[in-house]
């Protein structure tokens, strides 16, 4: 019997040995399965915060949808010409990736994809760029949920990208990856976004989402530890029912390192726990990097980490946090601290 096809007991990640083809890449560029059903009218605009109603109002006008008939920003002023890309920018936990989806399930495109910045790029790493052009040429919408710019040249082929498909009629969505509270140090603001990627800033429109973390989360909250006893227990009650993966963390760290990013939502495929023992602190950038990639996939499929060892919030040392990938890390963060408590 194969790992996939195993739907109880207990895997390990560092075995699997993950393939996706172009077409699967293609094909999982859709909305995680949180937004799977995100629509406007389940986006709830805090009132305290009119911009969230206002953006909302914008991004239905942007998708097609009809604009609420009161109040509104499109009651105050003629509705204005929109141009072929949108910028969310905002805080954390404030709805950009609920209205980004609701974009993509409101607009009535025979051909729209929704993924990640880096799902995108990784896509372009593996059918390379000219490919990559041709398959989304044509193309009604393309969302990029948390536009990232610490990569130049990752930025610079997005930005390359972005720009021949907008030639072609195509039209964008995107949102920052803003991290959680962090009182403004480091913020992926609008300006930020439109200065790197300023050969399309003119086709950008930027909406600016104000509010509070609706998750409520401290980004200097501890995740939860287990002891050895506790870990086992876990894993096993999981494993009854479900598929859990057990492994050490330093055997799964090096086991991503051979595993391209793209094919990281593949290897925690089936699960329904995931299981790291012996955490410690990372050493090295690259391998830290990868983890926060391999962090976002479990996030997005909403998978519970049980680990032992270092608290996995503090797995990222003070000079990696002082650095240029600081938000990236501090999103990680977060996202771990929130998978423990799951």
């Amino acid at each position: 019997m194969t790992v996939s096809a195993t739907r109880t007991g207990v895997v390990h990640l560092a075995e699997r040995a993950p393939q996706l083809a172009g077409a699967e890449m293609v094909a999982a560029l859709v909305p995680p399965p949180q937004f799977a059903d995100a629509t406007f009218d389940t986006y709830r605009a805090d009132p305290a915060y009119p911009s969230q109603q206002e953006a909302k109002d914008l991004l239905q006008a942007f998708s097609g949808a009809a604009a609420p008939a009161k109040g509104g920003l499109f009651r105050r002023a003629k509705r204005p010409e929109l141009k072929p890309g949108v910028y969310l920018d905002g805080g954390f936990g404030v709805g950009k990736t609920h209205l980004l989806a609701s974009v993509y399930h409101a607009m009535p495109a025979r051909r729209k994809y929704f993924g990640s910045f880096i799902e995108y790029t990784a896509l372009v790493g593996a059918l390379g760029y000219q490919n990559t052009v041709e398959l989304f040429r044509g193309a009604d919408l393309l969302c990029i949920d948390e536009f990232e710019l610490d990569d130049p040249g990752d930025t610079m082929v997005m930005t390359r990208l972005l720009g021949e498909l907008v030639t072609s009629g195509t039209r964008l969505a995107a949102t920052s990856n803003t991290p959680p509270n962090a009182l403004g140090e480091g913020r992926f603001a609008a300006q930020d976004f439109l200065r790197e990627i300023h050969a399309m800033a003119s086709s950008f429109q930027t909406i600016r989402i104000d509010g509070t973390d609706f998750r409520h989360r401290a980004v200097d909250g501890h995740a939860v530890v287990l002891d050895p006893p506790h870990y086992e227990a876990a894993i096993a009650t999981a494993a009854a029912t479900a598929l859990a993966s057990d492994d050490t963390f330093d055997a799964l760290v090096a086991h991503l390192a051979h595993v391209h990013p793209s094919r990281y939502i593949r290897l925690i495929e089936g699960l329904a726990v995931v299981g790291l023992r012996d955490v410690t602190p990372f050493t090295d950038q690259s391998a830290a990097l990868r983890f926060v990639a391999f962090i976002d996939r479990v996030y997005d499929a909403q998978l519970p980490i049980r680990a032992t060892g270092t608290s996995l919030d503090l797995v990222f040392p003070e000079e990696m946090l002082a650095g240029g990938y600081r938000k990236k890390y501090l999103r990680a963060i977060s996202r771990l601290v929130a998978s423990t408590l799951a």
